[in-house]
């Protein structure tokens, strides 16, 4: 049961000192009473109340307890680790502390000073590793239709980035692999952004290795065909590295009506392309003749590989400088646009999706994937993608005009999350007494009022 304050002999209520002032003793101790830490919480449920994540994440998984014996329902063990991502608790061990915050008890639709806690961290770990293999493949297809229902309407066209990252291993947990190109054993996550709005899309675990053509392939064709789905007639492009740019993904894109950029790796047939050579040698000379420490010129070509079944736009951006001359390629289905927009418009704005996945990774610690199952691991990785909902959400109802309305994930966090607040219960009502000096006290009514009015 929670207690207003700390009981007499515990440690936490043992007074301390600081230096005197105005010579005046500083004393202190942890007994304010019925006190949280992390008062934006409230804002947090409030976005999840609107969203419906939990209650449509908790509908994947089977629940064989006993409903008579049921203290925590599955929702409420789902909401809780995910507000504590969000909070900075990206740890199940976090839950023990925090069981009796009255924070977190008001977001969890509990009273404040009566009642069961929150869910224990062995509670939790058991629920991490509890989906089956088809039970998260039902939660990552409900990512997907949470992230369709974000739009109200179906999008006329929408621009999906997909790429992996390292996420380093220390240990040997199913699906880890020695990579060569990072140096570490690591795994290989697959993250999927519409960049342009930062919602996030999907979220897949998979081995340290570098995807082929085939597995690329089918990520990408099971995507495909749950948005449509929900958008039958919106057109989507795909944007990826070189990763991406195999013949079995281009000819799914083309097959589906998909259009795709992706970036090409370079090659003894691209390098002596005639339109290519003539474009770079025009180049050089340009910037010789005029002295420019660097000059940027583009082309463009057709161009079919032994192992493609047809040939297909490449876009070349070629740059001469002092240091010598550098040429990247780009393959792309589009047919209007310049070679110049194809690249720099198109292709270079994917660099906003490593942005996002350093948010996803070094803000919201998805890459905590300690578990030895793999299946854990990918529970993990979709309640941190549930949390990044969340934040994006907040983030989402800020006042264009304000300071914060482009902040990253941490800023928010220190500014709206991290706001003491002491909670008072009466017979009637419960008061939640924030600091009257907050400095975003503006901003964070302004978001309680936009979710209460959002529609659910």
């Amino acid at each position: 049961m929670p207690q207003a304050t700390p009981a007499e002999n515990d440690d936490s209520a043992t007074g301390f000192s600081f230096p005197a002032i105005g010579r005046k003793k500083v004393t202190a101790a942890f007994d304010g009473g019925r006190l949280t830490s992390d008062g934006g919480v409230l804002l947090l449920a409030q976005a999840e109340r609107t969203m419906g994540i939990c209650r449509k994440l908790g509908t994947c998984i089977a629940d064989p307890r006993d409903p008579s014996r049921v203290t925590h329902a599955l929702d409420d063990i789902l909401r809780a680790r995910i507000l504590a991502i969000s909070c900075g608790y990206e740890d199940a061990d976090d839950l023990d502390a925090l069981r009796d915050d009255p924070g977190f008890r008001l977001a969890l639709g509990k009273l404040p000073g009566s009642g069961a806690g929150l869910a224990s961290q062995p509670t939790m770990s058991r629920w991490e590793n509890a989906p089956t293999t088809r039970e998260l493949a039902r939660m990552m297809a409900a990512m997907i239709d949470i992230y369709c229902s974000s739009y109200p309407a179906p999008p006329k066209a929408v621009t999906l980035d997909i790429d992996d990252t390292c996420d380093v291993v220390h240990g040997y947990q199913q699906l880890s692999f020695w990579n060569g190109h990072h140096g570490e054993r690591c795994f290989l996550p697959v993250h999927v952004y519409d960049t342009a709005t930062g919602r996030p899309v999907a979220m897949l675990l998979r081995t340290g290795k570098t995807p082929s053509g085939a597995e690329a392939a089918g990520h990408i064709r099971r995507l495909v065909r749950h948005l449509r789905r929900h958008w039958p007639e919106t057109h989507i492009t795909i944007r990826g590295d070189g990763h991406y740019g195999r013949p079995e993904v281009m000819s799914f894109c083309e097959a589906a009506r998909v259009d795709y950029v992706f970036g090409l790796p370079t090659n003894t047939t691209l390098r002596a392309d005639p339109v290519i050579v003539a474009s770079a040698d025009a180049c050089a000379v340009k910037r010789a003749q005029r002295q420019y420490p660097v000059l940027r010129n583009y082309a463009e070509t057709r161009y079919g590989a032994k192992s493609w079944k047809c040939q297909r736009r490449v876009v070349a951006r070629i740059e001469a400088s002092t240091l010598g001359m550098d040429i990247r390629y780009v393959v792309t289905s589009l047919t209007q646009g310049s070679a110049e927009r194809i690249y720099d418009t198109l292709y270079c704005a994917r660099g906003q999706a490593e942005n996002l996945i350093k948010r996803h990774k070094s803000q919201l610690a998805s890459d905590r994937t300690s578990c030895r199952s793999a299946n854990a691991n990918q529970m993990r990785l979709i309640l941190h993608t549930a949390a990044y909902w969340l934040m994006w959400r907040i983030q989402q109802e800020i006042p264009k005009t304000a300071a914060l309305a482009l902040a990253e994930f941490a800023t928010l966090r220190l500014r709206l999350l991290k706001v003491a607040a002491r909670v008072i219960e009466s017979a009637s009502r419960i008061r939640v007494a924030f600091a009257s000096g907050c400095p975003d006290a503006g901003v964070f009514k302004a978001i309680a009022a936009n979710l209460r009015s959002a529609p659910t």
